[in-house]
This record gives structure tokens, sequence and C-alpha cells, in this order.
């Protein structure tokens, strides 16, 4: 070539295919990352950056869900009877909107309608892959958790009012198909709820319910969706809003709510239960922590006491919340839990309340011993020598309390930061360590919190007894 270059191969050429070649075994890589996500641990990382699941396969699942069938006959198919709750809340802690979403899959139940389920939009400070996409990080809700509210059967013997095949749960995409814009009724929050007697503020859990199932069953139209305009009107517009959940006329609902199949076929997803075997059998739960440990025969969770030690954003919330004088959240009021019957939280007139309430809201090291202690031994039925934290923190603070634990008895302390966890399961991560506190045989949880009031309804649900379930 005299040293010249061939018109076939120029170094413009050479650099256009060697980065081709980069972007196909990239590309190659990363496809083998989603499609099988047990090879990773921790989270992968490619190139220093955190690889956010796609959820391809669940995503294609999703589509193919049995009810998602125009020719079924009624109440599914194309005239079925559906509701669609735009004014759900998104962009929050996963457990401000689980909360809400289980009610309003439970009132689509009663009203024999199919629930629209949704992704979960992320608030951008929880998100476990940053920075969150500008247009929204999202996480589809059966990556989550299983069950009727994400499409699931219900129980093939589970009488219902209005016959024995209630229309299961389709998902977002499909209502588009099955409830064209021309075929909704549009149903705005603004229009019932300031109308309901007691206002937004003052209306019983019982009422709101009812009103809300009377509208849907009485509707003539097979797609309802109910919506709002303005957050200036209520800057609250849910069914079920912050006003009802952190109050008690929310505890009206519980024992038919408790009972509903929305609650009692209520499933960790399959991602959220292989994190927790996956955990168990490298024998984490015991304290090793490393790999290919083998896994322990005796069953950890029955020896465990977990603990929802929030911290985080909480350091500043929970001094809001004392000042306040606000009570506690949800299920954490119900009155068959052990600290509601005896009134561990002080009432308005005790005068140092807001100093005891803080410490039950974000208790140092010294007075999480303290409570730890005393809950051990008011349990007294077995040895628990196993304590998880459940918390979002991490430093010098965890360092001491693990320390501190250690020393004053705890043979094994494993926190959130020791499991072992691949890029989908750190995605549902809040799920997982539900899941390990639904188990634990004992739970001492932050009443404050909408992660302990959902883990409350799901250790009731599951039978658990209610003096094993504590506040700090």
């Amino acid at each position: 070539m005299s040293g010249r270059w061939s018109s076939s191969f120029t170094p413009t050429s050479y650099k256009i295919r060697r980065a081709f070649l980069f972007l196909i075994i990239l590309s190659v890589v990363f496809l083998l990352l989603v499609s099988h996500p047990t090879t990773r641990t921790r989270g992968y990382k490619l190139l220093g950056i955190s690889i956010a699941p796609a959820y391809y396969q669940l995503r294609r699942k999703v589509e193919r869900l049995p009810q998602h069938n125009l020719d079924l006959p009624f109440p599914e198919g194309q005239n079925g009877r559906y509701v669609k709750f735009s004014v759900q809340a998104n962009f929050l802690g996963w457990n401000n909107c689980l909360n809400e979403r289980l009610m309003n899959a439970h009132l689509a139940y009663v009203s024999n309608r199919a629930y629209v389920f949704a992704d979960y939009w992320w608030a951008p400070e929880h998100y476990p892959f940053p920075p969150a996409p500008e247009s929204g990080a999202r996480t589809p809700m059966s990556a989550l958790l299983a069950g009727p509210l994400v499409g699931g059967s219900w129980h093939p013997t589970q009488s219902h009012p209005s016959g024995p095949n209630p229309p299961r749960a389709i998902s977002e995409a499909w209502w588009g198909t099955v409830c064209p814009s021309s075929s909704r009724r549009l149903i705005n929050v603004e229009d019932v709820k300031p109308n309901i007697p007691g206002g937004v503020d003052h209306a019983s859990g019982q009422l709101i319910f009812d009103t809300w199932n009377k509208i849907l069953l009485e509707a003539t139209e097979n797609c309802i969706e109910v919506i709002h305009t303005s957050l200036q009107v209520d800057p609250f517009p849910q069914i079920f809003d912050l006003r009802i959940w952190g109050g008690q006329r929310v505890l009206e609902l519980w024992e038919a709510f408790s009972t509903s199949p929305v609650s009692t076929l209520l499933r960790p997803s399959e991602i959220v239960a292989s994190a927790v075997e996956g955990n168990l059998r490298r024998g984490v739960f015991h304290g090793k922590t490393g790999r290919g440990r083998p896994a322990v025969s005796n069953d950890p969770f029955k020896r465990m006491l977990a603990i929802h030690l929030r911290r985080g954003d909480y350091i500043e919330h929970c001094r809001f919340l004392a000042s306040s004088g606000s009570g506690h959240y949800g299920w954490s009021q119900l009155p068959m839990l052990p600290d509601v019957a005896n009134h561990r939280l002080p009432g308005p007139k005790d005068p140092h309340r807001e100093e005891k309430a803080f410490v039950m809201c974000l208790p140092n090291v010294d007075e999480t011993l303290l409570r730890a202690q005393q809950v051990k031994q008011d349990w007294g039925r077995k040895n628990l020598d196993i304590l998880y934290l459940l918390t979002n923190e991490s430093g010098e603070f965890l360092d001491n309390l693990v320390a501190a634990l250690r020393h004053n008895g705890w043979p094994t302390v494993v926190t959130t930061h020791d499991l072992w966890l691949n890029n989908e399961q750190l995605d549902v991560g809040m799920a997982v360590d539900m899941e390990i506190a639904k188990r634990a045989a004992v739970f001492l949880g932050n009443g404050w919190s909408s992660f302990t009031s959902n883990v409350v309804h799901q250790r009731l649900v599951d039978g658990k007894d209610p003096m094993s379930i504590r506040m700090l």
C-alpha cells in the first residue's frame, strides 16, 4: 500500500469500527446482566455506574396476564367493570403509597370493579440508583409484591357480595385498551369529598368508604376514573388521604380490610422472596455475611427481634412530629397492640410529652439499647438472640449502635447493609426489609412511620400475636 491507507480502511473507519465493537460488547454485557440478575450481588456497577434494573421479563409477564383479554365474559373483558384511581399518591416513600393502594384495591373489590394498578414512581431522594432520571424513576408494582393487588387471582372459594368471580386487577397499560378515553366517566374527588358529612377533616373512615362504594356500585358506566383538578383546592386529593391515615378514623376500616382477600392474599414478589431466601441460605441472619457459607438448619426468624430504626430525614421529621403533638400513624394505632393499650405514647396533657415522643421517634444509642432489652424481657417466651436493624442509617451512629448492642448481650446483630442483593433486589430493598420484619419473632417499630404501619398490617394478617408488635 506504499505507506498509504487503502480507501476501504481509513483511520476514521477504524475508529468507527472500534467504537461500534465496543458498543456491541457493552450491550451484550448489559443484556446478560439484566437477563441473569442473580449473578450480581450488592448492586452491580458497570464502569462505576449503578445499573438500574429494566424489568423486561417482568413487564412482559404483566402484559400477558390472562385478564388482559377483551373476549373474557363479564365482569371482565370489553364489557367489564373497572376503576382507576388517578388521584393515588406517587413521588413519596413506598409505604405512603402502599397503604393507600391497598385500601383502594379493597374498595374496588367490594364494589365489584377491577382495580387498575400502575408503577410506583420514586421520590428522587429515595431512589437507590442515583441520580434519578429527569423523567422520573419507577418500579413495577409486581416487583414489590404479589397478590390480587397486581393482577393475581382471587381465592376460588372466597365469597363475594356481587358473585363468585370478582374481576381481577389490570395494568395501567391494559386500561388504555379496554377503557379508551371516550368510554370513561370521570369522577372528581373535589365534587365528592367536601360533601361527605364531616368534611375532609372529620368524616368517619367508614362513611368515606361507604360513600365511594355506593358511587362505584351504582355507576352504570363500565369505566370509572377518579381524578382531581388542582392541589390548591385540596393538597391531599386521595380518597384515603394523609388526614385519615394520620388519625384514628382509619381504624374503623380495619376489620373488613384485614379480612379482605386484598390483605389475606398479599404476598412478597418473587424478587423479594428470592432476596430473603438467598440471604437465609448464605447464613446472613446468623451473622455470616460472606459468600458461600453453609445454610444453618434452624430458623433464625424464630429467634429474631427486628427493629425499624428510621433515621435520615426523620432527624428533622421527628422534631416536627413531637412538637406538633402528632399521634401514631395508621395501623400502629390499633387498640389490640400492647403499647397502645398501655398508653405508651404520652397524652396531650403530659407536660413532658414532646420530650418523651421525640425519644420514641428518634432514640439515641443508649435509648435503643434500653428499649430493645425491655422488649426482649417482656417477650420472654423464646430466646431472642438475633437482632436485625432495618435502617436507612449508615456511618458512625450505626457502627456505635451495633457495637453497643453486641456488648450489651446480643451475640448476632445484622443490619440492612449486611444483605446480599442484586440490582433488582436492591431496587425493592424496602420490601425486602418489610418481609424480614413480617417474619421476625418480635417487631419493634416506629409508630409514626408508614413502613411500620404496613408491617403491623402484614404481621396481624399473617396471624402473629399482637404482643409481638411493639413500638420504640
